[in-house]
């Protein structure tokens, strides 16, 4: 499909990649990762063409289309939300519209009694093809489609007809990615799409990638979002490409066999450089092993030096100290909050006890930043009661804190201030735990981007002593190890915090409650963020069989037709559904057997063993392949199957 061929590129000297060869297949989901700074996002825009690779070329087919989604810096405005996502079918309306004229001028031409002529023949030719172009594009259901993918991605009727002007920037990358998936381009690139999503639509984009025909080429820092869609790492590091088979989870272990690989050839190949220098500074002047002294030097000067990631597992911070809350950190009582005649929330109640850890979550625009803002005593409210608990301190993490720095201060000193009391060791380490390493301590505020920025605001607010953290979106700047570093400090703290985050993986360690927000309702869920989403789909589904129960309810004025209809429709059901269920009992069968084989070669990748015959791991990773390729046709075949006996079911409910 296309092929990336010795690829290079730098940027003010600096090597971002070099040698990069990847294929990218039909229907391939690839997740570039790396840490910040790697290169995924040029690399994304060399293979759309916005950029231009120093060295290589690419390979695609001529009927490769590519769409693009950046991680910012996307504005629509002029037309409503509706009218700019149907630009996207402009060919079709314009076909459209042909067909409306061509049907206006046969009608002049039949009217004035030349029915067999020549004109009309041509007419009634380019109307069939029109016709044809628009049933094969689907173009009879554009409006249908709109509408499907943008109440997926959160939007409601009401908004249809609202201008993109009114948008905030995270409901206009909303907007962009509609356009996208309407697209439908063979190649789907997106960087960080799940940084504007909430949970909900975050589940849907998933699984509607999940069935994209096309190539997907994500970067992510959502590991779930990744285990669920990818079949492909492509992991870029220190200027290096490594490509890997398997989800994001088994990245991850093969990563980490291969780092114990390279640091055991590292130290090794250290220990002969060493041992190499010391012969030579020994014998360098003696005229007897000159020879050998020339051998040793020429296979120093030959030698691949072999760069081992520098390791951070072990990078941690710890809260600053802070006295022990009463047993309730904060009451809301009978709140109300409006913008103009836009009531937010309207006698809302609730309590926050210590130890609790809470996700707040709810579709974009229910008012999750607002009840935030209100909880941190930073948004005033027109009616009710706000009452923090005995002793408690809080601590919040706004999206726009980065806003509040003084801009001509240093990144150093700008924790410094925070923390004037903290060691300069501990504000390094706290620095390099969100990215911030070397000589970019000295940097001043007004130079760094926006996400550097977030960074740092993080980076502050968590060196201020507190017992009640607030965050908003803390992660959407971070990468897969500083948010790892932020979530196991998390779970050390003694405290008690709130979260607003869309993040899965990383809640669901951290959590002990939900708190749900919907129109204007806070209603409080007990267990972590699995178990509310768990109940809140039973919930859906229970409610959906109910409403079409009700629909179905029997007449008891014919219950003996009733139940002789009832095992007439049983017999029926039963002949539908036993071919589909035998169907469905083969595939679970050779899902088992592939599965099975599968873990036992994920198992050989972990084996050390395995990597000393090159032969033997190559086909490995083909077998591999081709199990994993047979298991998605599996699952496939399943879910359609399941689909079917569903359907029947509902029919005969």
């Amino acid at each position: 499909m296309i092929s990336l061929n010795n690829l290079s590129k730098q940027f003010n000297g600096k090597s971002l990649f070099h040698d990069v060869s990847i294929h990218i297949g039909k229907g391939d989901r690839v997740a570039l990762v790396g840490p910040n700074g790697a290169g995924k996002s040029t690399l994304m825009k060399i293979i759309v063409g916005q950029i231009v690779a120093d060295t290589g070329t690419i390979n695609q087919s001529r009927f490769n289309t590519a769409g693009y989604l950046p991680q910012d810096g996307i504005y629509h405005a002029g037309k409503t939300l509706f009218e700019e996502v149907a630009t996207v079918f402009k060919d079709i309306n314009s076909l459209q519209e042909r067909m409306t004229e061509i049907f206006h001028e046969l009608q002049l031409l039949t009217e004035g009694g030349t029915a067999n002529s020549p004109e009309i023949a041509e007419l009634v030719e380019e109307l069939g093809k029109a016709q044809h172009t628009i049933e094969h594009h689907n173009g009879y259901a554009i409006e249908a489609r709109i509408k499907q993918i943008l109440f997926g991605l959160g939007f409601t009727e009401s908004d249809l007809k609202r201008t993109t002007d009114e948008f905030s920037g995270g409901w206009q990358m909303r907007i962009e990615i509609a356009k996208l998936l309407l697209m439908e381009p063979t190649i789907l690139l997106l960087d960080e799409p799940t940084n504007h999503l909430d949970i909900d639509s975050l589940e849907w984009l998933e699984t509607y990638l999940q069935s994209y025909k096309g190539a997907v080429i994500l970067v992510s820092h959502d590991s779930r979002f990744l285990d669920n869609l990818v079949n492909k790492i492509i992991e870029i590091s220190m200027g290096n490409v490594t490509q890997y088979t398997g989800n994001f989870s088994s990245y991850i272990k093969q990563k980490e066999l291969r780092d114990k690989q390279i640091s055991t050839a590292y130290e090794q190949q250290q220990k002969l450089i060493e041992k190499t220098g010391r012969f030579i500074g020994r014998y360098r002047y003696d005229k007897k092993r000159a020879k050998l002294v020339q051998s040793r030097l020429k296979t120093l000067e030959k030698m691949k030096i072999i760069e081992k990631e520098h390791d951070d597992k072990t990078i941690s911070f710890d809260f600053p100290e802070s006295p022990r809350t009463g047993r309730v950190v904060m009451e809301l009582n009978n709140l109300t909050k409006s913008y103009g005649s836009n009531t937010v929330f309207k006698d809302i109640s609730l309590r926050i006890d210590r130890g609790d850890k809470i996700a707040l979550l709810g579709i974009n625009g229910s008012g999750k930043s607002t009840l935030a803002r209100i909880i941190a005593g930073t948004e005033p409210f027109q009616e009710g009661e706000h009452k923090p608990g005995h002793n408690v301190m809080i601590s919040y993490f706004a999206q726009n804190m980065a806003d509040s720095m003084n801009p001509d201060r240093t990144v150093l000193e700008t924790v410094d201030t925070a923390a004037p009391s903290a060691s300069p060791q501990k504000l390094r380490t706290m620095l390099g735990c969100f990215l911030f390493s070397g000589d970019d301590v000295f940097k001043p505020v007004s130079v760094l981007s926006g996400g550097e920025k977030s960074r740092l605001a993080l980076a502050r607010m968590l060196l201020i002593p507190a017992n009640f953290l607030i965050f908003d979106e803390p992660t959407n700047h971070l990468d897969a190890q500083s948010k790892v570093v932020l979530q196991r400090s998390l779970q050390q703290f003694v405290g008690s915090y709130l979260i607003i985050s869309h993040d899965r993986d990383f809640l669901v360690p951290l959590i002990n409650k939900v708190m749900y927000l919907k129109n204007g309702n806070v209603t409080l869920y007990p267990g972590t963020v699995d178990d509310y989403l768990f109940r809140a789909k039973r919930e859906d589904d229970e409610g959906y069989q109910t409403k079409e129960l009700a629909k179905k309810k029997p007449s008891q004025n014919f219950e003996k037709t009733q139940k002789r209809k009832a095992a007439e429709q049983r017999q029926e059901l039963y002949r539908q559904l036993k071919p589909l269920r035998d169907a469905r009992n083969t595939i679970e069968v050779e899902i088992s057997r592939a599965e099975g084989r599968k873990g036992e070669i994920e198992k050989a990748f972990a084996d050390t063993k395995t990597y000393e015959d090159e032969k033997f791991i190559q086909n490995l990773h083909i077998e591999h392949d081709k199990v994993a390729s047979q298991l998605k046709d599996l699952y496939d075949q399943w879910v359609e199957i399941e689909g079917k006996i569903e359907q029947i079911v509902k029919k005969y409910m």
